[in-house]
């Protein structure tokens, strides 16, 4: 009995600390009675577990706040800068490392290409490397790393940190979190990229202040992150978002998947090249062969928008298109899932105007109400920082729950 009890005190404990933790750091600056009126614990309670935050320099004191007639109170906030977090962007053909701050500012970041013919060993390998070269040069000591944070492109089991196909990069099955745990001893945190992006906006971009919202990246491939109750939705074989593989045309080209008319193969990277290269060589004018001195091979999403922005037809007509498409699967998301919030990122989504405006102008058309009619859809509010602040933000999220207290006490 006297066991069970000791655990259950440490329980509430780590709750409550967790809960005040939150607190501070939702709320930026914030006084010890302003925490036990919000947290309705006792002002004994509160005063314990801030004088842990503040001995363990997760929380500093700063300037007084206002008084109501007595002494000013003294304001708590994050020690932000005193402690790091290693955010890892595993893309289709780079790598991005960043070292941030509690608040997910960028101090340093670096990029490494990826080899085509790269092993599963091999990434790891260069991981390890890559973030042993960061840390060094940041000059910060590994008792001030809270955590390595990775977003992966393709399926991911979160709870084992396993990459369980990343199928650009064609890898199976690497156990990245037990392995870059066992060799830092820090917690790691592994998640989808896009995922990982839809919980940095929700955090730090575009979604703040919403509860429910999608987050959506248009690259070299399409997927979704689904944010409910303020957690990440993953389904029950992790495949939640993989709205890339869903069809939008019967009889439109073949996936990579092995199905047809993947919306991927309509609006992500190579399906706007593929439908440039059919254009050209079937020998429709464009500016297009310009901007590539008539070498179809560096044709890219980015030439292709370029091409629109000066006045090009194809250009125009082939991100419009893809618009429309979108359109089409954010339509059947609003029905489906019904979120008051959307938001679009990646490399495509810097098509701007020329892929949002008929974008919207389809879900318009096909919403079947007002309200739906009414779901905010938006670019990223991080833009380029999106996945590593998305691949930050797993460690934060964890860092301000209780999970991360009993996590780290086992790597």
């Amino acid at each position: 009995m006297a066991n069970h009890l000791i655990g259950s005190f440490q329980l509430m404990k780590s709750l409550n600390r967790s809960l005040i933790l939150n607190i501070i750091r939702s709320s930026g600056t914030i006084s010890r009675a302003e925490i036990a009126k919000k947290t309705r614990l006792t002002p004994p309670t509160v005063t314990n577990i801030v004088h842990e935050l503040l001995s363990e320099e997760l929380v500093i004191e700063g300037q007084t706040g206002p008084s109501s007639g007595g002494r000013k109170p003294i304001m708590l906030r994050i020690n932000s800068r005193n402690f790091y977090i290693i955010g890892v962007d595993v893309g289709v053909k780079k790598v991005r490392f960043a070292v941030t701050d509690l608040n997910a500012e960028i101090l340093m970041k670096s990029i490494v290409s990826i080899s085509e013919r790269m092993t599963e060993e091999e990434l790891v390998k260069m991981l390890i490397k890559q973030i042993y070269i960061l840390k060094n040069k940041a000059a910060i000591s590994m008792d001030k790393i809270m955590g390595i944070g990775i977003g992966m492109h393709g399926i991911v089991d979160a709870e084992r940190g396993i990459s369980i196909f990343a199928p650009n990069l064609h890898m199976k099955n690497i156990p990245l979190k037990s392995m870059l745990e066992s060799e830092f001893l820090i917690p790691v945190k592994v998640e989808n990229d896009v995922r990982a992006m839809a919980l940095g906006e929700a955090w730090f971009g575009s979604g703040i202040g919403f509860e429910d919202l999608i987050c959506i990246n248009v690259g070299y491939g399409i997927g979704a992150g689904i944010i409910m109750n303020n957690k990440l939705f993953r389904g029950r074989h992790g495949l939640a978002g993989e709205i890339g593989h869903t069809v939008v045309d019967l009889n439109g080209p073949r996936c990579t998947c092995g199905s047809y008319g993947c919306l991927q193969t309509l609006t992500a990277h190579d399906g706007l090249k593929n439908a440039a290269m059919k254009e050209i060589i079937l020998g429709r004018r464009t500016l297009i062969s310009e901007l590539t001195d008539g070498d179809v091979d560096k044709i890219s999403g980015k030439i292709i928008h370029e091409a629109a922005k000066l006045g090009d037809d194809l250009g125009i007509e082939i991100l419009q298109t893809a618009g429309k498409y979108l359109g089409a699967a954010i339509s059947n998301l609003v029905h489906i899932l019904n979120p008051p919030k959307i938001i679009i990122g990646g490399g495509i989504s810097k098509a701007g105007p020329f892929l949002f405006e008929p974008l919207k102008e389809v879900v318009l058309k096909r919403a079947l109400s007002d309200e739906a009619r009414e779901t905010i859809i938006v670019e990223s509010g991080l833009g380029d920082r999106a996945g590593l602040v998305g691949a930050v933000t797993l460690i934060l999220e964890d860092m301000f729950s209780l999970n991360y207290e009993n996590r780290k006490q086992t790597v």
